[in-house]
């Protein structure tokens, strides 16, 4: 048997109030995440969106963080778009190499049950 072990986040950040004008960037200025600079740019790894109660909403995965959950809360795409007000925290997790994520992404999914995770679910 296989053991995985979900791995510990490396950066978390959660929603603050704005106060002030608007900034440039939309995740700081519309979705409250002031810290958004916290998270590496060019690092690859997972991306886990948290509600306030804690409840795992959305896992996702990417070769380059930052410009990944930038996309998350622009895109007409994303999977967590009818969902961006819930989202309280995010936490990320540096996992360099591609198969490991992917591997973590299924089982966190699996695991924790992400509320909006649509592929990879093998629970219900």
């Amino acid at each position: 048997m296989i053991k995985i072990e979900i791995p510990n986040p490396d950066v978390v950040i959660t929603r603050q109030k704005t106060l002030g004008e608007p900034v440039e960037a939309e995740i700081s200025s519309v979705y409250g995440f002031t810290n958004y600079n916290k998270i590496p740019r060019d690092k690859g790894g997972l991306i886990l969106f948290s509600n306030s109660n804690d409840e795992l909403l959305y896992v996702g995965k990417a070769r380059k963080l930052r410009p990944r959950i930038k996309k998350h809360f622009e895109d007409n795409v994303s999977p967590i778009k009818e969902h961006r007000n819930e989202v309280h925290k995010i936490a990320v997790c540096i996992v360099e190499d591609p198969m490991e994520r992917e591997i973590y992404e299924t089982f966190i999914v699996n695991k924790l049950q992400a509320k909006y995770n649509i592929d990879k679910v093998f629970y219900k």
